[in-house]
């Protein structure tokens, strides 16, 4: 199919203006002023994107594909995600992982519903391993499985500074940014070590003993969860002014008296302390649990995240002026693509994985594609997953 998208305002991310998008095989053709580019015939599909914002589609870097939790017992594990809820949150990429669970959830089954995802529309990668070192591999090794398995991108997500991890020594955690350092050279990738942060008094100790008294850079090492208390985020921004990159995560308005800091509310503070916004990154974790645990460390709550607040976060941000549309498209997409250097995605131009996403002036999403296909036309979805119920997103 070559489709023609005319006359939408395009964020690259820096501003383009007006232009028409030629898409075929999956990949973006040209782009250029409107009404230059000629083409016609009965396999052309034209796209009318007068009024409307065409940007990369988002990149969700820390997504619990295969469904996480358990902490509860096995009643909590948290359900697989499906191709619907990613198209419906204009995501055309993921990066999935496990979580806490690397016991009954496994690194072959986490590729296998990789590879499903991307037989339905999607662009996806992978972490190695869990919560958990030594962590989980495919191959027996980080360092191998960065470069015999395609999708998989770097290690994570180890647990530090949280009561569910292995209580990993500096040792272990130097060794494993070497190997994902290493490995990353090898096999052509970012070798990127991922890192859950918890509540845990030590926050970004480990992450910054490795930059201090090692050889490795700040940017192979990247903690996530960073706004879930006011103390962890002010380190995360001293490790970014280090060097370094953050994943925030988003979810639900934090109600009064939770000690989570919304995104929305970290994106401020970052631009008021002059944080560079192109060292971070957001991030759902969706399907993966959302426990609540008492000081004596006794599961007494749980929900499941959802990417539906990525989304949501996105809009949030442009509809209450925090950001423009150019910084926004790097929080959603650019900085992902150029920090886990996938090289085709995050940008709009000639060469590049055809993978948008069209909103209207108040921000509503009404058209996604992925690698060339419309996978959502006018706010409806045009995929489904394979054994998805007829009519259900």
């Amino acid at each position: 199919m070559i489709t023609l998208i005319r006359n939408g305002t395009v964020f690259n991310p820096e501003p383009q203006g007006e232009k028409d998008i030629l898409i075929a095989g999956g990949k973006i053709v040209a782009v250029d002023e409107p009404g230059k580019i000629k083409i016609e015939g009965p396999a052309v599909e034209f796209v009318d994107a007068s009024g409307r914002t065409v940007v990369p589609g988002l990149i969700d870097p820390h997504v619990h594909i295969l469904g996480g939790g358990g902490e509860g017992g096995p009643a909590t594990r948290a359900p697989e995600i499906r191709v619907e809820k990613i198209i419906a949150s204009g995501v055309t990429t993921v990066i999935g992982c496990l979580g806490t669970d690397g016991i009954t959830r496994h690194m072959e089954s986490l590729l296998a519903k990789a590879r499903a995802l991307e037989a339905e529309g999607i662009s996806t990668f992978l972490f190695a391993g869990s919560y958990e070192v030594p962590p989980k591999t495919i191959t027996g090794s980080i360092r191998s499985d960065l470069v015999l398995i395609d999708k998989v991108i770097g290690a994570g997500e180890i647990a530090v500074s949280d009561h569910r991890s292995s209580q990993p020594t500096f040792e272990e955690i130097a060794r494993l940014a070497a190997d994902c350092r290493v490995g990353g050279m090898l096999g052509g990738k970012a070798g990127v070590l991922h890192l859950h942060l918890g509540d845990g008094s030590r926050r970004l100790e480990l992450l910054f003993r490795v930059a201090g008294e090692t050889e490795i850079p700040p940017t192979q090492l990247v903690p996530t969860h960073v706004n879930r208390n006011p103390e962890l985020l002010e380190e995360s921004f001293r490790w970014v002014l280090a060097g370094g990159y953050i994943d925030l995560t988003t979810g639900p308005e934090p109600p009064p008296g939770d000690p989570e800091v919304g995104v929305e509310r970290a994106i401020t503070l970052c631009l008021e302390r002059r944080v560079p916004l192109k060292r971070l990154m957001v991030s759902s974790d969706s399907n993966g649990s959302l426990p609540v645990f008492d000081r004596a460390g006794k599961l007494v709550g749980l929900t499941i995240a959802t990417q539906h607040h990525l989304l949501r976060t996105f809009q949030s941000l442009l509809r209450r002026k925090i950001v423009g549309a150019e910084d926004a498209v790097r929080l959603f997409s650019a900085n992902a693509a150029a920090f886990y250097r996938l090289a085709a995605k995050g940008v709009i131009g000639p060469g590049k994985d055809a993978d948008l996403a069209i909103f209207d002036k108040d921000w509503e999403l009404g058209d996604v594609f992925a690698l060339g296909r419309r996978l959502m036309a006018d706010g409806v979805i045009m995929a489904r997953s394979t054994f998805s119920p007829a009519g259900e997103d």
